[in-house]
């Protein structure tokens, strides 16, 4: 293996082009795999680290992405022979499995833990190497009705709202209030309509909001020049008439925007649970006492337990959460002006790169 060579794209510098290099591609390490990249998601997270003045934990030069499907290519000391030659989606975040937080279930905060992309090279390359423990063979069942590729978003723009939703306890007859239809906020729209909840959506774009429609939102809200209390008079409104319960709201801030954190804040109810699943460095001014006067909770969410990955293949499997009519294909090579337009929120498809 170490005759072979992979390519990268890497981030030198923020706001810079990425670069690509060439390099040797090593035999793994006791403990980790090598996977030939079948397809990378293209996230707003990588956006962040390379716009948005958001620090990686490893400097650069470092090749992004976290969103990764694949095949196995090269096991190493101690990782299951087995595994050679399977189809997997790799973890966006990948917990050691030996420290107490692990072993107490906390191990989506594991002090070990390896994103790649963040504390490593990422996926935006042709190959990647990474701990074995947690790697997520794909069942053929999935494969029999999806590409491989279109599966890397599996790894957090699936997963993340995935966890969101068990996490909250959204149950059938709750309301679910969706903030942002787009990215992840789409898959967290099927998800909670999957469990039988009744969904709102809300975004200022209304191609997302019909495409919200089509997939779970039984009520979809264009926010577009509305005060917050013009919202929260609609959100009110139109739980009425889905004939949701009046308290407990189950809120999912996917936008990673001021006003959508905002409004979801403002939200709150008695009861009521706010999953902040998007991220801004935008900082917020909010009254903390509506918690207390509420009752409510608001939790934050890094990522999916990767022992759920499992679960959610089978809901894929099963058709329960669409993936493809949200991706599309794009060159590795073309990187550079996927990542622009990304950006400049000109995609309307989840970008997926592929080597």
């Amino acid at each position: 293996m170490s005759e072979r060579t992979l390519t990268r794209w890497v981030m030198t510098a923020q706001g810079e082009p990425c670069e690509q290099r060439q390099e040797a591609l090593d035999s793994p390490p006791a403990g980790e795999l090598v996977v030939e990249v079948a397809g990378c998601g293209v996230c707003h997270t990588d956006i962040s680290f390379l716009h948005l003045g958001v620090p990686t934990r490893a400097p650069a030069p470092l090749a992004l992405g976290h969103e990764v499907s694949g095949t196995v290519l090269e096991v190493g000391e101690g990782v299951d022979p087995e595994l050679l030659g399977k189809p997997v989606v790799v973890p966006a975040v990948l917990p050691c499995g030996e420290c107490d937080l692990c072993r107490s279930g906390h191990r989506r905060i594991c002090r070990g833990q390896v994103m790649p992309g963040n504390d490593r090279h990422g996926g935006f390359a042709s190959h990647l190497t990474v701990p074995a423990r947690y790697i997520c063979p794909v069942p053929s069942g999935v494969l029999a009705s999806h590409e491989l590729w279109e599966l890397s978003v599996v790894a957090d723009a699936i997963t993340t709202p995935f966890q969101a939703v068990r996490s909250s306890q959204l149950g059938e007859g709750d309301l679910a209030v969706c903030i942002g239809a787009g990215g992840i906020g789409i898959h967290g729209i099927q998800i909670a309509a999957a469990v039988g909840a009744r969904v709102i959506a809300l975004d200022v774009d209304a191609a997302k909001l019909a495409v919200a429609a089509a997939h779970g939102a039984g009520a979809t809200i264009d926010v577009s020049g509305l005060s917050i209390k013009e919202i929260k008079g609609r959100v009110k409104e139109e739980a009425k008439g889905l004939g949701a319960p009046r308290t407990c709201w189950r809120i999912y801030e996917t936008s990673g925007t001021k006003p959508g954190q905002e409004t979801a804040f403002a939200l709150l109810n008695q009861g009521a649970h706010l999953s902040v699943v998007g991220f801004t460095m935008a900082k917020l001014e909010v009254r903390l006492s509506n918690l207390m006067a509420f009752d409510a909770t608001v939790q934050g969410n890094w990522g999916c337990d990767p022992e759920l990955y499992p679960e959610v293949l089978d809901w894929i499997g099963s058709g329960r959460i669409q993936v493809s009519p949200f991706v599309e294909q794009h060159a590795l090579g073309d990187i550079n002006a996927v990542l622009d337009a990304a950006h400049a929120g000109s995609l309307q498809r989840r970008a997926v790169l592929v080597p």
